[in-house]
C-alpha cells in the first residue's frame, strides 16, 4: 500500500473521528432540535462546533469514497475502524463522557479485529476482469446458447 492510500485512510479516520465529536459537542450547546421547528435546526447548523463537524464530515465521505474505489469494502471499513478508539479517548477526555470498562473492551475487540483484518488483501480479485466493452460477437454467441 502506498503512502497516498495510508493519508486516506488516515483522513477518513480522523475526519469521522473529529466531525462525530464537534456534532456532538455542538448539540450538547444547541439542545433539542425538531425538524418540525425549522429555526432551532437553522441555529443548530450556525452553531461553530456542528459546522465544523460537518465539514469535516464531508471530509471523511470524500475521503471514504476515494477509498472504496481502490480497495474492497471488506478492507477499508476495518481499516478506518480505528477512529472507534480516537473516539472513545475524545469522548473521554474532551466530552468528558463516562466511559464504562465494557465499552473499552469492545474498543480492545475492535482493536484485535483490525489487526487480524490487516493482514489480508486490500483488493480481492474475481475471476477476470474486463476492462473494455463486451464485444457483440460475444453477446450473441452467448444469446445462441
Amino acid at each position: 500500500m502506498t503512502f497516498r492510500k495510508y493519508l486516506v485512510l488516515a483522513c477518513v479516520t480522523l475526519c469521522a473521528s473529529i466531525g462525530d465529536s464537534l456534532l456532538a459537542h455542538g448539540m450538547k450547546q444547541v439542545g433539542n432540535v425538531s425538524l418540525h421547528d425549522l429555526p432551532t435546526v437553522i441555529l443548530a447548523v450556525t452553531n461553530p462546533s456542528v459546522a465544523l463537524g460537518i465539514v469535516l464530515l464531508l471530509g471523511f465521505f470524500a475521503s471514504y469514497t476515494t477509498a472504496l474505489s481502490w480497495a474492497d469494502l471488506t478492507y477499508v471499513l476495518p481499516a478506518t475502524s480505528l477512529g472507534y478508539v480516537l473516539l472513545t479517548l475524545i469522548a473521554k477526555f474532551y466530552l468528558h463522557e463516562n466511559v464504562t470498562t465494557t465499552r473499552w473492551m469492545g474498543v480492545l475487540l475492535i482493536s484485535a479485529g483490525v489487526g487480524f483484518v490487516t493482514q489480508g488483501p486490500e483488493l480481492t480479485h474475481h475471476g477476470e476482469k474486463h476492462d473494455g466493452p463486451v464485444k457483440s460477437e460475444t453477446i450473441s454467441a452467448g444469446a445462441r446458447r
